[in-house]
């Protein structure tokens, strides 16, 4: 018997209702819900879906994992590259990783088995999509597609995308259409082209070269953003994403924090290969496994690049190696101790500013990115004696390095002539090579 809870017992019980007891005061008391009044819940709706995962859904994205239907795990090449999912593909240049990616796409399109004797769970030939911001389609793309005998009819390159921009002019509605490189924003125009030829490979090379420019590439959380979305392209498209990154300088040991950029690439991915030189045969290269979520990790296997008949390169496969992805850059690192991290930044400058000026914090954040420290930058930077100008007043003023006439060579200080300078300094304006990352505040 429950009493009011503001008289007591002196106030007569009302009316007892399901929902609650009103007494003569006016207070009405809720009846307490427990899991034995409860209603048991509606078993959702069945709509026949594959994954069950519409049936079971709830406006808040919640999902009942009894209704979501087991699957395996469908593999392009087994223990390498599933379909469905995001694959990295790490590796420093010059060692032949676009010629990979390619090779292996050649097999796609012909239903030809893997490098190591495995084949697809594909029914039969699949087309491939390409974002490639390196290499040009006419004189190396589809020559090296040839000479890892393609169908190329099954293959296409997404080369740009259409920026329509709308400007009023009086009442008037003018419309500027501007090409521009793809990014990983344009989601609808890489799916159009996977619809295009059945694509089953999306090769993304290199990976920064697409990033949207609003994305911080070290930033973990805008990283995994961009990489969530692809992942739900790859989900719904039943397509590999196979994204090509270069190395950072670090030169650690463990492959998996070697990747350029931020950490939460190799952790978006779901496979994780590396392309290093054998230590054993500078003339041989071996494709490592770093990481595989979703397997046991294959074997790492040795190949060579050869000259085809049409002047190309292109892969010959050797085999098996007892090679890790670990004791490959650990050979590489031993190689590399004697030069420090002083060379390695040197060298990075020289990279970066060696086609014209740059601004400081975009330098900066790549310096960061590939593992060179602040500290060894401005080191690096003194040493070779890069100018830096402010260009611009207040805040909207911006520092620029860039080479100077003659700079000096770390290792034999000896001084290096750089591309000869005609115009004043006063009057030199900088050559702006890419976007800025950070648009506020100064680096001298």
């Amino acid at each position: 018997m429950m009493d009011c809870p503001r008289h007591g017992q002196g106030c007569a019980l009302k009316g007892d209702y399901p929902d609650g007891k009103a007494f003569a005061c006016g207070t009405f008391v809720p009846r307490a819900a427990s899991v034995a009044t409860l209603p048991p819940p509606e078993a959702p709706p069945s709509n026949g879906t594959a994954h069950g995962l519409e049936a079971a859904a709830h406006p808040a994205g919640i999902i009942r994992l009894s209704d979501v239907e087991p699957e395996r795990v469908r593999w392009l090449w087994p223990g390498r590259l599933p379909l469905g999912k995001l694959a990295i593909l790490d590796g420093d240049p010059d060692l032949g990783k676009s010629t990979v990616t390619l090779d292996v796409a050649a097999r796609i399109s012909t239903g030809r088995a893997m490098p190591d004797g495995s084949r697809s769970e594909l029914d039969g030939p699949a087309g491939v999509v390409i974002l490639s911001a390196e290499d040009d389609p006419a004189d190396t793309i589809r020559p090296r597609l040839n000479a890892a005998g393609a169908d190329v009819s099954r293959i296409v390159a997404l080369r740009f995308v259409v920026e329509v921009q709308v400007e009023l002019r009086g009442e008037q509605r003018v419309e500027r259409r501007t090409p521009r490189l793809p990014t990983l924003a344009d989601l609808e125009n890489i799916a159009e082209a996977i619809r295009m030829v059945g694509a089953k490979l999306v090769i993304i090379d290199p990976l920064m070269a697409f990033l949207p420019k609003d994305v911080k590439a070290i930033s973990d959380q805008d990283v995994r953003g961009v990489l969530a979305r692809l992942s739900l392209l790859a989900q719904e498209s039943g397509a590999c994403m196979w994204v090509v990154r270069h190395l950072n300088k670090s030169g650690g040991t463990n492959a998996k924090y070697r990747g350029g950029a931020s950490i939460g690439i190799i952790g978006a991915a779901r496979s994780g290969l590396l392309v290093a030189e054998d230590p054993d045969d500078s003339s041989r290269r071996i494709l490592a496994v770093v990481k595989c979520n979703l397997a046991v990790k294959a074997d790492s296997l040795a190949y060579r690049l050869e000259s085809a008949e049409n002047a190309v390169a292109r892969v010959a496969w050797e085999g098996s190696t007892d090679h890790t992805a670990n004791t490959l850059l650990s050979a590489a690192s031993a190689d590399s101790d004697e030069q420090g991290p002083l060379d390695e930044a040197c060298r990075f400058l020289r990279e970066v500013l060696g086609e014209g000026d740059r601004l400081a914090k975009e330098v900066m954040v790549e310096a960061r990115a590939s593992g060179v420290s602040d500290r060894t930058l401005h080191r690096a930077r003194a040493r070779l004696s890069v100018d830096a100008k402010r260009y611009g007043f207040g805040k909207d003023g911006k520092w620029w390095w860039r080479l100077p006439t003659r700079s000096i060579d770390c290792q034999t200080d000896q001084r290096l002539p750089t591309e000869s300078i005609d115009c004043q300094e006063s009057e030199r304006e900088p050559t702006r090579q890419s976007m800025a990352i950070y648009d506020d505040g100064e680096v001298l």
